[in-house]
């Protein structure tokens, strides 16, 4: 929901308007009736290193043993796609 607040009231409910932009909600802070800024919420991580990690090492399982990224039969010795 787009929340259109002055100056004035956002100093006075900022507690309250800082729950609203945690919940998605466009917060305009305005002067004389124009919007002048907004508030938003930081966006979170959604996983972390460990969790990329062992995402990492599953997709490893499937790769079979002395395979290479290297991929030396698509390109000629001057390393030009043949």
């Amino acid at each position: 929901m787009k929340i259109l607040v002055e100056i004035s009231e956002a100093a006075e409910r900022l507690e309250e308007l800082i729950e609203l932009a945690h919940r998605r909600d466009e917060i305009l802070i305005c002067r004389e009736g124009r919007p002048i800024a907004t508030l938003t919420a930081i966006a979170t991580r959604t996983g972390t290193m460990n969790a990329l990690l062992r995402l990492a090492a599953e997709g490893r399982k499937n790769v079979p043993a002395g395979t290479t990224s290297n991929h030396d039969d698509l390109y000629d010795e001057h390393g030009l796609p043949k």
